[in-house]
């Protein structure tokens, strides 16, 4: 009969061992999902302030080629080039 008793103290200390464990388990999951959710926007803010470099820079950059820069003579070119085909484009639609 000892021996069954002992069996199920074992039982009972095991278990309670399991369940705090449990516990701390499921705190430092939570605690990685708040961390996770965390990082997460933090990212999206990092893409979307990246985006608008992006696209500062390309304005930056054309602005500068459209201005005659040195460095940007070919893309400043090819940018003319493009906006008179544009507009010999606009003008034979209006003329059909």
């Amino acid at each position: 009969m000892s021996e069954i008793v002992q069996i199920i103290d074992s039982l009972e200390s095991k278990i309670g061992s399991l369940l705090s464990k449990i516990d701390r388990l499921e705190e430092k999951n939570k605690a990685l999902e708040a961390e996770l959710s965390k990082s997460t926007l933090a990212n999206q803010t990092q893409s979307q302030q990246l985006e608008k470099l992006k696209k500062e820079y390309e304005s930056l950059k054309l602005t500068n080629s459209l201005l005659g820069s040195e460095d940007y003579k070919r893309d400043t070119k090819l940018k003319i080039n493009s906006l008179i085909r544009e507009i010999d484009y606009c003008i034979s639609q209006l003329s059909d």
